[in-house]
């Protein structure tokens, strides 16, 4: 078991890894000029797609910086430089941006495809800490992310870098998410598993139950056919309709309990006289968020859906909604 000293020692030692690699994302935010406006307008202004490439550490960080586009408003996919020289390229178009990420500029796998990039007139923009490589040459953009000494004890392993390629990912990403006015519901329609997808995109219509599920029975239905109905469909309501099939009231087990708790004899009782008139309902296009609000609101555990002309058309449960997690 480690001593509180050395304890004391490592937490020191992370801190001071975590600092300089802050201090070297603002020395990168510093670096920032009219090249990257250019990039952001170059990506704006894109036909076609965004491929990212790089080798190593730089292509995980590639790949993050994909997702986070595509995820984003702006179509990006990843590209293996090794594999692109084997047949891959194909998927590259002169209307594509490709963005290219190497420390060094010198990495032999992704210069090796840049002429063939450069033959087929893609635009390349490069995330380089060496602006004299051979990749800032055959460049049309160079977004400078030079770090002074990578957070490695032996200025060896990608760190610091990686971190900045990162950083400067993130910016690209979320500058043209505002230059395209992606808006957090654009968000959601990429996101449709997330949180946020669930609220803002699931409507009632998306998870409700309807046709034979649905308990609905007739004003002039006995008080049992009622009961029966309640208990088979298994959601502790009906729905109560007119002649012409309009929702006129709801009975729940709330409300069998009560009469049956009165001591009144009621079997010969009919659904208009022990329904509840008025229920809450609500329209097939409501967003789940806002009817758990509704159920929340109210303390009812189910709500019928209605069409415009009050006929009831489905119902959602309150366990539903909370399984999906909303």
């Amino acid at each position: 078991m480690a001593s509180s000293q050395n304890t004391e020692a490592v937490v020191e030692r992370g801190k001071k890894i975590i600092l300089r690699e802050a201090t070297s994302l603002a020395r990168i935010a510093d670096l920032l000029d009219h090249n990257f406006t250019t990039a952001v307008e170059l990506l704006t202004n894109c036909r076609g797609k965004v491929i990212i490439s790089g080798m190593g550490k730089s292509g995980i960080i590639g790949q993050k910086i994909a997702a986070t586009l595509s995820s984003t408003g702006t179509t990006a996919l990843f590209m293996h430089p090794a594999e692109a020289a084997h047949g891959d390229l194909g998927v590259v178009s002169k209307e594509d941006v490709i963005i290219c990420l190497s420390k060094s500029g010198m990495t032999e796998e992704l210069n090796f495809i840049l002429p063939a990039l450069r033959r087929i007139g893609v635009s390349i923009v490069a995330f380089t800490g060496n602006k004299r490589s051979y990749l800032a040459q055959k460049a049309d953009i160079v977004l400078d992310v030079s770090v002074e000494q990578e957070a490695c004890p032996f200025d060896l392993a990608p760190t610091t870098s990686t971190t900045a390629m990162l950083a400067m990912g993130d910016a690209l990403a979320i500058c043209l998410m505002q230059e395209k006015q992606f808006t957090h519901q654009d968000f959601a329609v990429t996101h449709p598993k997330g949180s946020l997808g669930k609220r803002l995109i699931m409507k009632v219509s998306d998870i409700m139950v309807t046709s034979d599920a649905l308990p609905v029975v007739a004003e002039t239905a006995p008080l049992t056919d009622l009961i029966l109905e309640m208990t088979s469909k298994r959601f502790g309501v009906s729905g109560i309709v007119d002649s012409v099939g309009r929702l006129s009231g709801i009975f729940t087990d709330g409300d069998l309990r009560r009469l049956i708790q009165s001591g009144k004899d009621f079997l010969s009782l009919q659904a208009k006289d022990v329904m509840t008139t008025e229920p809450k309902t609500v329209p097939a296009d409501t967003l789940a968020e806002k009817c758990l609000k509704i159920l929340e609101t109210h303390r009812i555990t189910q709500l019928l859906v209605c069409d415009e002309e009050n006929r009831p058309v489905g119902l959602i449960h309150i366990h539903d909604l909370i399984t999906l997690g909303l």
